[in-house]
């Protein structure tokens, strides 16, 4: 975890003392598990709530005991012992070091989830709220960079909206998939410790018990979840690049808000560079990186290996506190984005009227020319547009052929502007509903 891009809500997730605090809280409901099943003394369990549940986990003492032991369970149960007593003798009964440490990741990451939702519900308002500011505001759309046909800016927005409530939606089912648990002892088979052990911790800790956990929790499930926090990722990197384009001196239709004092350049004082959108895009390719790891963590020997374990300590946190930082991002670039209307429409009408070149093909088949004759008299009217300056409804009116086919008046009508946004309510509706 780098600071610069950490918020801290998130990265106390994943702190040492949060950490040591949920392995307790997995060890002390453990014995409240084991204590109604006769096989710890009742007291025994309170003395571990009570003396554990009050302390504040020495992590540097934990540390010394782990550089002699060279085992992170142990150093912290005997840390642990240290500050309960002799009624430490009745924790971590019947149970494996994967047992608390699978368990913990799996809180950490739905913990981690919560935040990720909320903040795409952040993200979701901003984008709507800013759609339908600019519902109506005509912009021109393009494929492969070139100039296609007239949306609008909210078209583009709502278009981002739909997107990420797909990106909520798959985090929500990877949160599900990965909040279980395994209390389920040496090789998964409860030989040392009754499964409903594994019941209580996981109603207690808001989990379900892992059906086959083989010492550890299948590791498909964190490959979901992983992968989908890459794909979130690059929902954010479309719209970071989206933004970039849009802020191109050439285009400029919309930018990052600039703040008084703020500085683009060293050297040239002034640049109004699309720096955040730019530092979305890096972030992005980072989150996505972390998927690939946690694919080749499925693949471990037999019941267990720990090959996964260094890789689930750098890419648990460094994803999740990246993506956050991202998602917090991009919603305060969307929220105070700015948008310049008369550019758009100034961009739109560069090229004099070639955007309309589609209903003029279709008039003319549907007045009875061919396609292949169609597109080519229109062709050979749009390529004078792009080679020589020309405006393109004048050259369709004083095409001979054009006009054997078509009237004035009905070429004329083919450039109405505002054909193109008539089904903007329709595309709205399908993505907002029928409230604002």
């Amino acid at each position: 975890m780098i600071p610069r891009y950490s918020r801290p809500q998130m990265a106390e997730i994943w702190s040492p003392q949060t950490r040591f605090r949920i392995w307790f809280e997995i060890e002390a409901h453990a014995c409240d598990a084991l204590a109604e099943l006769g096989v710890i003394p009742k007291s025994a369990a309170e003395t571990i709530w009570a003396k554990g549940g009050a302390a504040t986990f020495d992590v540097a003492r934990i540390d010394e005991i782990e550089r002699e032991t060279k085992h992170d369970v142990i150093a912290f149960l005997t840390h642990l012992a240290e500050i309960v007593g002799p009624d430490a003798r009745f924790v971590h009964q019947g149970m494996t070091s994967s047992d608390v440490l699978d368990t913990c990741f799996n809180i950490q990451l739905t913990r981690a989830a919560d935040i990720l939702i909320a903040d795409i519900d952040a993200l979701l308002a901003a984008l709507k709220r800013r759609a339908f500011e600019h519902k109506d505001t005509v912009t021109i759309g393009r494929s492969h960079g070139i100039h296609a046909e007239p949306t609008t800016f909210g078209v583009k927005l709502a278009l981002a909206h739909a997107e990420f409530a797909r990106c909520r939606a798959r985090l929500v089912a990877a949160r599900e998939e990965v909040a279980t648990c395994a209390i389920s002892g040496a090789v998964g088979t409860f030989a040392n410790i009754d499964p409903r052990v594994e019941e209580h911790v996981a109603a207690k800790l808001g989990l379900k018990p892992e059906p086959v956990s083989t010492q550890v929790i299948p590791r498909d499930r964190h490959a979901m979840f992983f992968a989908t926090l890459g794909v979130i990722a690059s929902s954010v990197e479309r719209l970071a690049t989206e933004i970039r384009h849009l802020q191109r001196t050439e285009v400029l239709e919309a930018e990052e808000y600039f703040a008084p004092g703020q500085k683009g350049s060293s050297a040239m004082p002034h640049k109004r560079n699309p720096v955040l959108t730019e530092n979305l895009t890096g972030l992005a390719r980072m989150v996505r990186a972390y998927a690939m790891p946690a694919m080749e963590n499925v693949a471990l020997w037999h019941e267990r290996d720990i090959s996964h374990s260094s890789v689930e300590r750098m890419i648990g946190p460094d994803a999740t506190v990246t993506l956050d930082f991202a998602l917090a991002r991009l919603t305060s670039v969307v929220d105070k984005l700015l948008v310049y209307p008369q550019a758009m429409l100034a961009n739109l009408n560069r090229f004099r009227g070639l955007i309309h070149s589609q209903r003029v093909l279709l008039a003319l088949t549907q007045a009875g020319v061919s396609r292949e004759d169609a597109y080519r008299l229109v062709q050979r009217n749009a390529m004078k547009v792009w080679e020589q300056g020309k405006d393109f409804l004048e050259e369709l009116l004083a095409d001979a052929e054009v006009r054997a086919a078509l009237p004035e008046a009905e070429i004329r009508d083919k450039f109405d502007l505002g054909y193109h946004t008539k089904h903007v309510d329709t595309i709205f509706a399908r993505v907002f509903g029928d409230r604002r």
